[in-house]
């Protein structure tokens, strides 16, 4: 007889750069603490870095930005990972790169409204009547197909739910049907569908159900009380840039929450300034009556060096509005020629008149022993067993090149590991990937010393 063990269901989250990352680190009086929440030192750094977040949460950061500058690898991608974190997940992120904007199928400044806009939050609370309950029953009614042919369509869908004062039963149209359908709801699942608009949203799975599996991707709800057929407050956090989706393409319903009931377009066209205003209009009379809450994220944009002249004049003027976002940019260049000009040399790259805007936050390289702290965080994250002279090898790899490079060098490194059949990285693991792979300064050199195959 085979007895297999039942996997668990948890999906395996991609462990990214910055996956070690969880805040800035800061005690209840908002100084840094020497290792926390995946930051090593950059003391003052994550200092001012608190200060922000503290400015941003009591909206007094407003119309300004500020500028992470350093050399490469020195933590400025992870501050400002971390200032995501410390804000909450709530608060609408942004990343992107300055070379995003330079796209050949719509506007550069159309770009940076698009990210300015998924940048700004809408907290909308509306109290709608909804059908609300446990699904007792699923069943859906086929009829001849009107274009003949052997095929069958479906005509309408029968619904059972259940709450603790009552049942219903309810006909529902088959667009509802293909509602269901996508949010996965089968007989037993807690769901709520929109009298107005159709819209189906799956709450969880019934308590009552909860020794039928034993899987940790479930969520477990109590049966609702109260009538099936009632009122009900809806909050949904949403970006500005949602609504101008949904409704350069609109879908039935007359509430600001059907409009994202088709967010998907065909291809990727332009929303007209017309028509953001109009959003706008919609917007400022729903906060004015109170259902509705505006939620100024952060846009972060990263190498911000390569926008160009244009770019940097929208941004400018951006920067004024009444509803702008909290804009974060980060470079590794000093002075350089500023993008779009043939002569003029900035700070930075950015035009003075915009940098005098901008509160700065510098990183600094890190010593050998920051870099081995780092090196140990990012082995745990990664889950590998490493040796303590191997991460002297790499802090010490790290120190001559880069943070960033020494740290790759791991997962190569755990390869040669199993192949030599250990479970721990050694320093002979290291030093075996070291010589396979050129770091930029290497490379450098091997190109400067002449090589006749590579001009």
């Amino acid at each position: 007889m085979k007895i297999e063990e039942v996997k668990s269901t948890v999906k395996t989250q991609r462990i990214a750069a910055h996956s070690h990352v969880k805040g800035l680190g800061l005690d209840e009086n908002g100084i840094p603490l020497p290792i926390a929440a995946g930051l090593v030192g950059q003391k003052n750094a994550r200092e001012a870095a608190g200060i922000v977040v503290d400015l941003i949460k009591t909206k007094k950061m407003a119309g300004r930005a500020l500028l992470l500058a350093g050399p490469p690898a020195t933590g400025k991608t992870a501050i400002a990972m971390a200032i995501a974190h410390e804000l909450g997940n709530k608060v609408p992120f942004c990343p992107m790169v300055g070379s995003e904007v330079f796209s050949s199928e719509i506007k550069k400044t159309e770009v940076l409204m698009e990210n300015f806009r998924r940048s700004i939050g809408l907290r909308i609370r509306e109290t709608k009547e909804v059908y609300e309950g446990e699904v007792t029953e699923l069943t859906p009614v086929e009829t001849e197909n009107p274009m003949g042919g052997f095929g069958r369509t479906i005509s309408n869908v029968v619904i059972g739910l259940k709450t603790a004062k009552g049942t219903k039963q309810l006909k529902l149209d088959p667009s509802i049907y293909e509602s269901l359908q996508k949010e996965k709801v089968e007989v037993g699942d807690v769901i709520y569908i929109e009298a107005n608009s159709g819209a189906v949203k799956r709450q969880g799975r019934s308590d009552t159900f909860a020794t039928e599996f034993d899987l940790e991707t479930e969520e477990y709800v109590p049966l609702p009380k109260g009538d099936v057929h009632k009122k009900k407050e809806v909050v949904q956090d949403v970006t500005l840039h949602d609504l101008d989706a949904a409704n350069a393409r609109p879908q039935g319903g007359q509430d600001v929450m059907s409009l994202l009931g088709h967010l998907v377009k065909p291809k990727k066209t332009e929303i007209t300034d017309k028509l953001r205003l109009e959003i706008n209009k919609v917007v400022n009379r729903y906060i004015d009556q109170g259902i509705a809450e505006l939620v100024p994220g952060v846009l972060f944009i990263d190498e911000v060096h390569m926008l160009d002249l244009e770019t940097f004049t929208y941004l400018h003027k951006s920067l004024e509005s009444p509803i702008a976002p909290i804009v974060i940019f980060a470079t590794n260049r000093g002075r350089c020629v500023i993008r779009g000009t043939d002569d003029i040399v900035s700070p930075h790259g950015i035009p003075l008149d915009l940098l005098d805007r901008l509160m700065i936050i510098r990183t600094s390289p890190y010593s050998i022993s920051e870099m081995e702290q780092i090196i140990k965080l990012r082995a745990q994250t990664e889950g590998l067993s490493i040796e303590d002279e191997a991460i002297t090898e790499l802090s010490d790899i790290g120190s001559k090149s880069t943070l960033r490079y020494a740290v790759q060098l791991m997962t190569p490194a755990f390869q040669s590991a199993k192949v030599n059949g250990r479970s721990q990285i050694t320093k002979d693991d290291i030093t075996e990937v070291n010589s396979l792979f050129l770091d930029a300064k290497r490379s450098v050199k091997f190109l400067s010393e002449g090589s006749k195959f590579m001009k």
